[in-house]
């Protein structure tokens, strides 16, 4: 399996806070299931500016050691970047990161408010022959009362990263329906664990994934936690299934308009 986002590069983001932290996160990976890991560190101006070389060194270092210590799981660098009007600069001056230098773009938005241009800021990337992905789409606040947005962005040529603790009530009920829902409706195409601290999600990633397979199955599970993300890592396209309507249910409904 791939983990298609994580923090694990020590004292850059507001992820693992020391060297000793990443080793362990990588165990906790390989004991998880995880044979590569994606490192999406934040890149946000003015907060997290750990730019392409500083990470690079990073990946290198912590690579060869591993492989000095005969753990066996292959690193990656990419960057979770936060949505701005100077996403494209920030890629060209190589400050932050696609996947793994491919075409792929991890980003994320505002938790709280829906970008007034995240469409014109979609096709800028798609224009300058990107490919879009967008973040932990279960975790925003105007998903959660539009869950129709994510449709929307899907046909307009985004996909879609999931957090596996989403699943698992992690990130709140809401999170949870969502997420469940999105999976359903063939509206996810990677997981990945998020993950910051050491002892939070990797030990848990094995029940998330039972719990995912009941909704999509086994073929689909291997497709969005692995095959997707290999395709990403080799430059490849990604064929993804039509996606459904979302229709909930009475209480589901009920349960997103609470706070």
């Amino acid at each position: 399996m791939i983990d298609f986002h994580s923090h694990i590069i020590p004292g850059i983001d507001d992820g693992a806070k020391s060297v000793e932290d990443t080793f362990n996160l990588i165990k906790e990976a390989q004991e998880a299931g995880f044979d590569e890991i994606i490192s999406t560190s934040h890149y946000m101006e003015r907060y997290y500016e750990a730019d392409e070389e500083e990470r690079n060194i990073w990946i290198s270092s912590i690579q060869k050691a591993l492989k000095q210590q005969d753990i066996n799981i292959k690193l990656h660098l990419g960057s979770e970047i936060y949505l701005s009007d100077n996403i494209i600069n920030l890629i060209k001056e190589h400050k932050a990161s696609t996947i793994a230098g491919t075409n792929y773009v991890l980003f994320e938005m505002p938790l709280n408010a829906k970008p007034l241009n995240l469409y014109d800021m979609v096709y800028e990337m798609q224009e300058h022959k990107l490919r879009p992905i967008l973040a932990h789409p279960e975790r925003y606040s105007f998903v959660k009362t539009d869950p129709d947005l994510i449709y929307d962005l899907i046909e307009a040529g985004v996909l879609m990263q999931a957090n596996y603790a989403s699943v698992l009530g992690g990130y709140g009920t809401r999170s949870e329906i969502i997420v469940r829902k999105l999976l359903e409706c063939d509206m996810i195409h990677f997981l990945g664990s998020d993950v910051h601290k050491v002892d939070s999600i990797y030990p848990q990633v094995q029940e998330a994934i039972a719990e995912i397979r009941k909704i999509v199955g086994e073929e689909k599970l291997h497709e969005l936690t692995t095959i997707n993300a290999k395709n990403v890592l080799e430059n490849k396209s990604i064929d993804i299934d039509t996606p459904k309507e979302i229709r909930l249910t009475f209480g589901e409904k009920m349960e997103l308009r609470m706070d």
